[in-house]
């Protein structure tokens, strides 16, 4: 192999997120040379495990949709899912605890959501048949068709825009909820989706409603030994692959000539040479601080100012001393604001007094995630991102504080801070400085309409030619299933290695 055959073969990955890690998968299975770059210590991304005091915690993210995208990665290395790791189902795939003490137990199962229907508002089981129509409708072209297609060109957007208006994609989720369902807790059951992906169901758009119909379809899973079981059996196939990951690598530059990505030199100095650029990392911050501003037309700071970034998030980890087995492994808790709550976050940007959250107890399914007796936890309360002016460090204490009193009701969590043995916070400040998330958005871009498909940054860079990017900051969004997607789709646009080669 001559030397210019040989950097033709070799690909580079910023970032061992999911993304990143399919990524890494994808392309050494095309028959690249990968090396798989992480600046942290151990690899996952936001799927990061914290060990302490006997207690592990997923850093996030927690729910497994779509498993199938899973067992894709495996099987390009001739393997098995669960030769690896055991993902489970979940039952209830959520609880919805609402601030007046009634429950919602969201399932896969039609006659157990429908009864669930019945017991809020009778009259809705008829509009919530039309919205599964409409939900199937719009998942049968916005993930079946569209979600691992790349949006390169104005005519790709051309192509699906009359989908998209016969779809109504220009109302929100809620407006679209609205249509179908009358009862006001109903809409906020049927509505929150948007929040596990970064954005605000009075925003968003009505296009990812579609995620109703995806769990409907596949269901809600965990993996035994926590996301991170997954991380780690999906790095032992790359290893096994022949692949390479560097920890403790963090990129400082992508480097360019006459407009072409040919590799990254890392902050110690050390170069990478490829003919393959995969950016897993935050995008802003991939344009911002990577790519030096000559080789940026487009994704200048000024365009990326302009953009709407999604919410922080504000997340508590803690272990107790006793179990509650009472509860479900996820649980929606909603507060007395809805609409106004998420005003305050999205557009308002001020830390309210209330809150609605996301409690994760994976110890409810996988108890070795305690120490025996024990119970695992985390909390998760969406919050304005770093351009609201919060001082974290002031408030994060007395913040986590109201949170857990909060949890400390009959139907969750009684006399919960009297056994809380260890704990950890993170907040928008934390994702900025430890993941590198530009204004410590926990999603990058709000998925909005107009930061959908080909309005986001894309797939493939359209200022350095080789530079691809994957991940919650391109289409086709953040959640499991997008950043999987983002990463099977370079099996589209990235050339195969030896034709690429003999092109040198």
């Amino acid at each position: 192999m001559t030397p210019a055959q040989s950097a033709a073969n070799r690909a580079v990955v910023i970032g061992s997120g999911f993304g990143g890690i399919a990524a890494a998968i994808r392309l050494q299975a095309r028959g690249y040379a990968t090396t798989l770059l992480e600046m942290r210590d151990a690899p996952g991304g936001r799927a990061y495990v914290y060990r302490q005091d006997g207690f592990t915690f997923d850093a996030g993210p927690t729910i497994v949709t779509a498993p199938f995208l899973i067992d894709e990665l495996f099987a390009l290395g001739c393997r098995r899912t669960e030769d690896f790791v055991r993902i489970v189902p979940c039952s209830p795939f959520y609880r919805i605890v609402f601030h007046d003490g009634r429950v919602f137990d969201y399932t896969g199962n039609e006659a157990e959501i429908i009864a669930e229907i019945e017991k809020f508002e009778p009259t809705d089981v008829a509009g919530y048949r039309q919205f599964v129509g409409r939900s199937r409708a719009i998942f049968d072209k916005a993930f079946t068709e569209l979600a691992d297609r790349p949006f390169s060109s104005p005519w790709d957007m051309l192509r699906v825009a009359p989908d998209l208006v016969r779809l109504q994609s220009h109302q929100s989720v809620y407006q679209l909820i609205s249509r179908y369902i009358r009862n006001e807790q109903l809409r906020q059951v049927f509505s929150f989706h948007p929040l596990l992906i970064g954005g605000n169901p009075f925003q968003s758009s009505s296009i990812y409603s579609m995620i109703h119909y995806l769990e409907r379809k596949w269901g809600v899973h965990f993996a035994m030994g926590g996301t991170g079981a997954i991380v780690e059996g999906l790095l032992k196939l790359f290893d096994e692959m022949g692949g390479t990951l560097l920890l403790n690598a963090r990129v400082a530059e992508i480097l360019v000539r006459d407009g072409a990505a040919t590799g990254v030199r890392l902050a110690d100095g050390r170069e990478f040479p490829a003919s393959v650029v995969v950016a897993n990392s935050d995008t802003a911050n991939t344009y911002r601080k990577l790519l030096a501003p000559q080789h940026r037309r487009k994704w200048t700071d000024r365009r990326l100012e302009k953009m709407r970034y999604s919410m922080g998030l504000f997340v508590v980890y803690f272990g107790t001393a006793c179990t509650y087995p009472h509860l479900a492994h996820h649980t929606i808790v909603l507060g007395p604001r809805y609409q106004e709550l998420l005003a305050d976050i999205f557009q308002n940007k001020i830390l309210a007094d209330d809150f609605s959250l996301y409690l994760h107890a994976p110890t409810r399914t996988d108890p070795t995630l305690a120490p025996p007796g024990g119970e695992c936890f985390y909390v998760l309360s969406p919050v304005p991102n770093l351009l609201g002016d919060i001082d974290w460090h002031a408030v994060k204490d007395r913040y986590a504080d109201a949170i857990l009193a909060s949890l400390e009701i009959p139907a969750l969590c009684p006399d919960l801070r009297k056994h809380i043995v260890t704990r950890r916070i993170m907040t928008p400040l934390d994702f900025e400085t430890e993941l590198d998330a530009y204004v410590g958005s926990a999603f990058q871009f709000e998925p909005i309409l107009t930061q959908s498909a080909w309005f986001r940054p894309h797939n493939v860079s359209e200022d350095v030619r080789g530079l691809y990017l994957v991940g919650a900051g391109t289409h086709p969004g953040a959640g499991l299933p997008g950043v999987l997607s983002s990463a099977k789709l370079l099996d589209r646009v990235v050339p195969n290695p030896l034709v690429e080669a003999r092109s040198q």
